[in-house]
């Protein structure tokens, strides 16, 4: 593992080393940073799902996920999304349902750049982006725009983490 992911690993997990992909069932940081490392095309693919589709009002009111809620609720999914924001249980979310979010084209294209099925690009969304979520909303609300606090910063950490690479 290179300096970067160990320093950005630390970060993200209090100070813990980051753990192995897989070996935190809610989808730690550790885990997705394990994921990511191993397919660091991937980090861009999630970077630009987490944001795109944003209108500039789901940008203001969500920060840099305000697109990934706009497209959850435009999916009847917005429920399953607000589990990942809040404090509680995350839900789990299927290859199907994100295909009804993202779009099964959307998908298949972004799959093909990294060498890989639509279907397997979902699968892997799937484990990934509810603890991502979860991690970029620690106290349960979206980041805000341009207020420079925690959630902000890990999504500029997690950009700067896929330009890097």
């Amino acid at each position: 593992m290179g300096l970067l992911e160990s320093v950005l690993g630390s970060v993200l997990n209090g100070g813990q080393s980051p753990q192995q992909p897989g070996a935190n069932a809610e989808g730690g940081l550790g885990g997705i940073l394990g994921a990511l490392a191993s397919n660091p095309q991937l980090l861009q693919v999630i970077m630009g799902l987490l944001a795109g589709g944003a209108g500039r009002s789901a940008q203001a009111q969500g920060g840099p996920l305000g697109g990934l809620v706009e497209q959850f609720q435009q999916a009847g999914l917005g429920d399953v999304l607000g589990s990942w924001i809040g404090t509680g249980q995350n839900r789990e979310v299927s290859a199907d349902q994100l295909g009804q979010v993202f779009g099964q084209d959307r998908l298949s294209e972004l799959g093909s750049q990294l060498g890989m099925g639509g279907g397997d690009l979902a699968s892997q969304l799937s484990q990934i982006l509810p603890g991502l979520v979860d991690q970029m909303t620690p106290q349960g609300q979206l980041p805000q725009p341009g207020a420079g606090g925690g959630n902000e910063g890990l999504f500029g950490m997690l950009e700067a983490f896929g330009q890097r690479r």
